[in-house]
């Protein structure tokens, strides 16, 4: 099985582990190095050789903003994801004319990931598939990031989501406010798995019912911890 080689540009390394640890949830995706500056990702990129760069915008060297112009001169082939905290219109439209796949802002929410490189895969798996296409196919293509926002906008929960669990956790959260918990902690509260209580604790992040911080423990890497309301 084919798994699409990814390659992360950012300059917080807790930040770029966090995106890893979410690459290694996908499947059909692996990462194939990481780089902290764009002087590294420079001499490391050729070697690496990514299908996608999730890229950031701000670094100590350069932005990402003028790194994307380079990639796109020099790997035609290689697509990029924006993955960043800046807001700004300029780097937005940048972005835009620089061919970006996509453009996800911080902190990333992980059904709003998953939904972006789902859709990448899919758009990979119809430009190889496909040697000749009809109009039709040609808008598919061309369309691939209509609804990116589906997840966070619908009405309704979407399939997998159940209200009884939902009410459940955002219940625990509720007697939790201060304290906040983690995934793991919210599974031994409601009695689901750690998997499943993320993924409902990331739902309700994306709804803005709660609000998510990292904690940093003593060993180990950091942890999402999810609150009822954001903290001032």
């Amino acid at each position: 099985m084919h798994k699409w080689n990814v390659f992360i540009i950012e300059d917080d390394i807790q930040t770029a582990e966090i995106n890893s640890q979410y690459i290694a949830q996908m499947e059909r995706f692996q990462v194939g190095g990481i780089a902290t500056t764009i002087t590294e990702a420079k001499k490391v990129l050729p070697v690496v050789k990514p299908d996608l760069i999730l890229l950031d915008v701000y670094f100590p060297d350069g932005t990402g903003s003028e790194f994307l112009w380079e990639i796109r001169k020099d790997y035609r082939n290689t697509d990029v994801i924006l993955v960043t905290a800046a807001k700004e219109t300029e780097h937005i439209s940048n972005a835009i004319r620089g061919g970006a796949f996509d453009y996800i802002l911080k902190p990333i929410i992980f059904s709003r990931f998953e939904d972006t490189l789902l859709k990448y895969q899919q758009y990979k798996e119809r430009i190889n598939d496909s040697q000749v296409v009809n109009q039709h196919e040609v808008d598919n293509l061309f369309n691939r990031k209509k609804n990116t926002s589906r997840i966070q906008t619908a009405p309704e929960p979407p399939k997998g989501i159940d209200m009884i669990t939902l009410d459940s956790i955002l219940k625990a959260i509720g007697t939790g406010e201060t304290r906040g918990y983690t995934a793991e902690e919210m599974a031994g509260e409601v009695g689901v798995t750690r998997t499943t209580a993320r993924r409902y604790l990331e739902y309700l992040v994306s709804q803005n019912k709660i609000s998510v911080g990292l904690t940093y423990g003593g060993v180990g890497r950091p942890q999402r911890k999810y609150f009822l309301s954001i903290r001032e």
